[in-house]
């Protein structure tokens, strides 16, 4: 299983910046190893974040996103003490999905 996904949730006003940095090698399929075969395609394909168990969020990630992906979005009506989750499932069928807490 990847690394656990830094999330940082931080609340102002009436909404939330949230940031997530996911651990994932994300290979795009077109990269040559040292002897000359193809690497397998190895990415994210679909991302999705939640407030509270309500999805907020759904994106559709291809192989051009770039290695340890970089993710942040604001959520509306987010205030301190509201839990959010942030998933990913890759082109393998892995899956991740951890959570964190509005400050």
């Amino acid at each position: 299983m990847a690394d656990p996904m830094r999330i940082r949730a931080q609340a102002s006003g009436d909404k939330a910046t949230v940031r997530v940095l996911m651990g994932h090698e994300m290979e795009t399929g077109q990269r040559k190893d040292a002897a000359g075969k193809l690497i397998p395609a190895w990415y994210i394909q679909e991302v999705t974040a939640a407030l509270n168990g309500k999805t907020v969020l759904t994106a559709q990630w291809g192989p051009s996103v770039s290695k340890n992906p970089f993710l942040q979005f604001n959520l509306k009506g987010a205030k301190a003490g509201d839990k959010v989750s942030v998933g990913w499932t890759d082109n393998r069928g892995d899956k991740r999905t951890d959570e964190a807490t509005v400050s």
